[in-house]
Protein backbone atom coordinates (compact mmCIF):
# COMPACT_ATOMS: atom_id res chain seq x y z
CA UNK A 1 0.00 0.00 0.00
CA UNK A 2 1.30 3.47 -0.95
CA UNK A 3 1.77 6.22 1.57
CA UNK A 4 -1.02 8.84 1.39
CA UNK A 5 1.38 11.57 0.23
CA UNK A 6 2.24 9.44 -2.82
CA UNK A 7 -1.36 9.40 -4.05
CA UNK A 8 -1.56 11.80 -7.03
CA UNK A 9 -5.11 12.84 -6.13
CA UNK A 10 -4.05 13.92 -2.64
CA UNK A 11 -0.97 15.73 -3.94
CA UNK A 12 -3.04 17.50 -6.62
CA UNK A 13 -5.71 18.47 -4.09
CA UNK A 14 -3.14 19.90 -1.69
CA UNK A 15 -1.45 21.77 -4.53
CA UNK A 16 -4.79 23.20 -5.68
CA UNK A 17 -5.60 24.31 -2.12
CA UNK A 18 -2.17 25.93 -1.79
CA UNK A 19 -2.53 27.77 -5.11
CA UNK A 20 -6.03 28.99 -4.23
CA UNK A 21 -4.73 30.22 -0.89
CA UNK A 22 -1.84 32.03 -2.58
CA UNK A 23 -4.22 33.64 -5.07
CA UNK A 24 -6.63 34.67 -2.33
CA UNK A 25 -3.73 36.11 -0.32
CA UNK A 26 -2.49 38.05 -3.32
CA UNK A 27 -5.97 39.42 -3.98
CA UNK A 28 -6.40 40.32 -0.36
CA UNK A 29 -3.08 42.15 -0.22
CA UNK A 30 -3.83 44.05 -3.42
CA UNK A 31 -7.38 44.97 -2.53
CA UNK A 32 -6.99 45.69 1.15
CA UNK A 33 -3.59 47.26 1.46
CA UNK A 34 -4.09 50.80 0.22
CA UNK A 35 -1.00 52.88 -0.59
CA UNK A 36 -1.70 55.03 2.49
CA UNK A 37 -1.21 52.00 4.71
CA UNK A 38 2.20 51.19 3.35
CA UNK A 39 3.31 54.41 1.73
CA UNK A 40 6.83 53.90 3.02
CA UNK A 41 7.23 51.02 0.61
CA UNK A 42 6.80 53.16 -2.48
CA UNK A 43 9.99 54.46 -3.96
CA UNK A 44 10.05 57.60 -6.05
CA UNK A 45 12.72 60.02 -7.30
CA UNK A 46 12.17 62.43 -4.41
CA UNK A 47 12.64 59.71 -1.80
CA UNK A 48 15.69 58.47 -3.72
CA UNK A 49 17.29 61.92 -3.55
CA UNK A 50 16.40 62.33 0.11
CA UNK A 51 17.84 58.89 0.88
CA UNK A 52 20.99 59.63 -1.07
CA UNK A 53 21.47 63.00 0.67
CA UNK A 54 20.86 61.49 4.09
CA UNK A 55 23.25 58.57 3.49
CA UNK A 56 25.87 60.89 2.06
CA UNK A 57 25.68 63.15 5.11
CA UNK A 58 25.39 60.50 7.82
CA UNK A 59 27.96 58.11 6.36
CA UNK A 60 30.22 60.88 5.05
CA UNK A 61 30.33 59.27 1.62
CA UNK A 62 33.04 60.30 -0.79
CA UNK A 63 31.95 61.53 -4.22
CA UNK A 64 32.87 58.11 -5.67
CA UNK A 65 30.89 56.30 -2.97
CA UNK A 66 27.98 58.66 -3.57
CA UNK A 67 27.95 57.72 -7.28
CA UNK A 68 28.02 54.02 -6.41
CA UNK A 69 25.28 54.49 -3.82
CA UNK A 70 23.14 56.29 -6.42
CA UNK A 71 23.58 53.30 -8.74
CA UNK A 72 22.57 50.89 -5.96
CA UNK A 73 19.48 52.97 -5.16
CA UNK A 74 18.54 53.13 -8.85
CA UNK A 75 18.95 49.37 -9.17
CA UNK A 76 16.84 48.85 -6.07
CA UNK A 77 14.10 51.13 -7.40
CA UNK A 78 14.02 49.25 -10.73
CA UNK A 79 13.99 45.87 -8.96
CA UNK A 80 11.19 46.98 -6.64
CA UNK A 81 9.08 48.32 -9.51
CA UNK A 82 9.56 45.06 -11.42
CA UNK A 83 8.47 43.02 -8.42
CA UNK A 84 5.47 45.31 -7.89
CA UNK A 85 4.39 44.82 -11.51
CA UNK A 86 4.72 41.05 -11.11
CA UNK A 87 2.64 41.12 -7.92
CA UNK A 88 -0.02 43.17 -9.70
CA UNK A 89 -0.17 40.50 -12.41
CA UNK A 90 -0.41 37.69 -9.84
CA UNK A 91 -3.21 39.48 -7.99
CA UNK A 92 -5.12 40.19 -11.17
CA UNK A 93 -4.77 36.61 -12.36
CA UNK A 94 -5.85 35.29 -8.97
CA UNK A 95 -8.94 37.48 -8.85
CA UNK A 96 -9.89 36.52 -12.41
CA UNK A 97 -9.55 32.83 -11.55
CA UNK A 98 -11.66 33.25 -8.42
CA UNK A 99 -14.32 35.15 -10.36
CA UNK A 100 -14.51 32.37 -12.97
CA UNK A 101 -15.63 29.83 -10.38
CA UNK A 102 -18.33 32.03 -8.84
CA UNK A 103 -21.88 32.49 -10.05
CA UNK A 104 -23.27 36.02 -10.51
CA UNK A 105 -24.69 36.27 -7.00
CA UNK A 106 -21.42 35.05 -5.48
CA UNK A 107 -19.43 37.52 -7.59
CA UNK A 108 -21.53 40.39 -6.25
CA UNK A 109 -21.09 39.20 -2.67
CA UNK A 110 -17.36 38.66 -3.20
CA UNK A 111 -17.00 42.22 -4.53
CA UNK A 112 -18.89 43.54 -1.48
CA UNK A 113 -16.51 41.64 0.79
CA UNK A 114 -13.56 43.15 -1.04
CA UNK A 115 -15.07 46.63 -0.77
CA UNK A 116 -15.67 46.27 2.97
CA UNK A 117 -12.11 45.13 3.54
CA UNK A 118 -10.74 48.05 1.52
CA UNK A 119 -12.57 50.59 3.68
CA UNK A 120 -11.49 49.06 7.00
CA UNK A 121 -9.15 51.29 9.01
CA UNK A 122 -5.54 50.25 9.15
CA UNK A 123 -4.39 48.39 12.26
CA UNK A 124 -1.43 50.24 13.70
Amino acid sequence: MRAPWQNPKIVFTLLAIFLCGAAAGAITMRKFMSPERHSGLYWNPASREASLESLTRELELTPEQQKEMATVLDDFMMYYQTLQAQMDDVRSTGKNRVMKILNEDQKQRFNKILSKLQTRPAIR
